[in-house]
C-alpha cells in the first residue's frame, strides 16, 4: 500500500473523528481514540506474517483495532486466539473537482463545518433523516478524508449517496483540496467508483475480543443467594 495515501488517511481520520493524533511506530501508527468499542488502533502500513503475529499475541487490551492493507482471508490464518474480523472494506482516492449537487425533489440540505471538519445532512422536507457524511481537512491544501457517508435504507436509489458526495467535494475543493482519500465498506464501493474514485487494495479490520464474563455464584451460611432478570 503507498504509504503516503495511509498516512494522509490517518492524518485526516483522527480530525474527523476527534481522536488523538496519530504517533509514528516502525510500522505504521497508533491512535488513541477513547471510545468502548475501539480504545486504541494500529494502523499497519506494511504488514507481514511476523509483525500480524507478534502484535496480535502480545496486544491483549480488548477492543484494540488493527487496520491492515491486505485481504481478509490472508490476516484471519495469522491472527492469534481472541481477535476477530470486522467488516471488510478497501482504501480509495479521488482528485477532485466542482461539482453540480442539486437535491431531489422534496429533500434539502444542509452543511456546517467546525473544527477542521465539514458536514452534509440531507433531509426530507419535514425534517427526518436521509442521508448524511462529512469531510475532513487537515490544513490547506491537505488531502481531504470522507467520512462517515450514510443514507438510510428507506431512502435508497435516490441519489442522496451521490449528492453527498459531491457536497462534500465541493466544500473540500474550496477549501484548497485537490486530492481526497476514505475508507469504503463494500457497499459503498459501487457508489465511489461510479463517482471516479480509484480503489487500491483491501482494508482489513482485527479486533481484540472482549473476553467472556464469568458468572459467579455468590452464597451465605444461609444457603445459595437467587437473583432474577
Amino acid at each position: 500500500m503507498d504509504a503516503e495515501i495511509v498516512r494522509s488517511w490517518v492524518e485526516g481520520w483522527v480530525v474527523s473523528r476527534g481522536a488523538a493524533p496519530p504517533v509514528s511506530e516502525p510500522w505504521g501508527f497508533s491512535i488513541d481514540v477513547g471510545l468502548t468499542g475501539q480504545v486504541t488502533r494500529h494502523v499497519l502500513t506494511d504488514a507481514d506474517e511476523s509483525l500480524v503475529r507478534k502484535l496480535t499475541k502480545t496486544v491483549t487490551v480488548p477492543n484494540t483495532w488493527l487496520k491492515l492493507f491486505l485481504p481478509p482471508q490472508t490476516v484471519a490464518s495469522w491472527a492469534a486466539p481472541g481477535w476477530r474480523l470486522d467488516d471488510d472494506g478497501f482504501l480509495m482516492s479521488a482528485l477532485l473537482r466542482t461539482n453540480a449537487a442539486v437535491a431531489p425533489d422534496s429533500y434539502q440540505v444542509r452543511t456546517w463545518a467546525r473544527g477542521g471538519v465539514a458536514r452534509v445532512l440531507v433531509t426530507t422536507e419535514d425534517g427526518a433523516f436521509a442521508a448524511r457524511g462529512q469531510v475532513a481537512m487537515p490544513g490547506p491544501g491537505r488531502t481531504a478524508v470522507f467520512d462517515q457517508v450514510e443514507t438510510s435504507s428507506a431512502h435508497r436509489r435516490r441519489g442522496l449517496g451521490s449528492l453527498v458526495m459531491r457536497t462534500l467535494e465541493n466544500v473540500a475543493v474550496a477549501s484548497g483540496s485537490s486530492s481526497a482519500v476514505l475508507a469504503a465498506t463494500v457497499e459503498g464501493r459501487a457508489l465511489y467508483e461510479f463517482l471516479g474514485w480509484r480503489t487500491h487494495g483491501p482494508l482489513t479490520s482485527l479486533v481484540r475480543e472482549v473476553p467472556p464474563q464469568r458468572l459467579e455464584i455468590c452464597a451465605d451460611v444461609r444457603g445459595p443467594v437467587s437473583s432474577s432478570g
